[in-house]
């Protein structure tokens, strides 16, 4: 097994992630396991959000103090870290596998935004950096893969994987909380008079079109036409600069 110690340069959670055991400690042998941990944690966040997945919570949900969690993982923000990745999972079985990249673009950021609003509390994590943990780097493989297959060049796979992504994460935030027709229909009657003397010709345009704020029944139009200017970015990179993309 890998020692934690070995590696102290690493960002917390990391080593725990990738199969590292908890260095040792005094006192009575450790009578869980770190994934069984993470998943009374994962239990937790699914039954009522993150915050109900507090350390005080875990260790009441395995039956130890929150004192004793300290032998599996060192901080809260370990632990965070390792919440995510459980949270994630690994990608569905055969995801974006159609051999035609666009198809597998839709499917990787459709599957994403269910994933995302199946469980809800993942939003609420503030994870930064690129993804290092192993259900976080199955995802982006796939990605990966899939805008390889357009033939986007390696210097700007990770570009596209930003793109992509963010799309798909937006999507998720504003799906999460949708907007009633009723409520979106109120909206725009206030919003129209107001755009109109603000200047702002573009989104008053899109209010007048019934397009702004979008609403639950709007969810298609995030994975086709909603997607299509994402996907032209990608077929742009496949030998161009950004530059001559936008």
């Amino acid at each position: 097994m890998l020692d934690r110690d070995t590696t102290p340069e690493l960002p917390p959670g990391l080593a725990l992630a990738w199969g590292a055991t908890p260095p040792p400690r005094r006192g009575p042998k450790p009578a869980h396991t770190v994934a069984q941990i993470v998943a009374a944690a994962v239990e937790l966040a699914d039954a009522d959000g993150v915050a109900n997945a507090s350390l005080p919570n875990i260790a009441h949900e395995v039956g130890v103090t929150t004192n004793a969690l300290y032998r599996y993982v060192s901080s809260k923000e370990e632990l965070t870290v390792l919440l995510a990745d459980a949270g994630w999972g690994p990608p569905p079985a055969g995801l974006a596998s159609s051999g035609d990249w666009r198809s597998d673009v839709r499917a990787w950021t459709r599957a994403v935004v269910e994933r995302l609003l199946g469980r809800t509390w993942l939003l609420d994590l503030s994870m930064r950096g690129d993804p290092v943990t192993p259900h976080r780097l199955a995802w982006t493989e796939v990605l990966l893969r899939a805008c390889s297959l357009a033939g986007v060049g390696e210097e700007h796979l990770l570009g596209c994987v930003t793109l992509v992504s963010g799309f798909a994460h937006a999507t998720a935030v504003r799906l999460a909380t949708p907007t009633t027709p009723a409520e979106a229909s109120a909206v725009r009657d206030h919003l129209a008079p107001r755009l109109s003397r603000a200047d702002s010709a573009g989104l008053a345009a899109l209010v007048s079109a019934g397009r702004y704020p979008a609403t639950a029944e709007d969810r298609e139009t995030f994975f086709t036409t909603g997607l299509d200017p994402v996907l032209a970015a990608v077929a742009g990179l496949t030998g161009r600069e950004w530059e001559t993309v936008f």
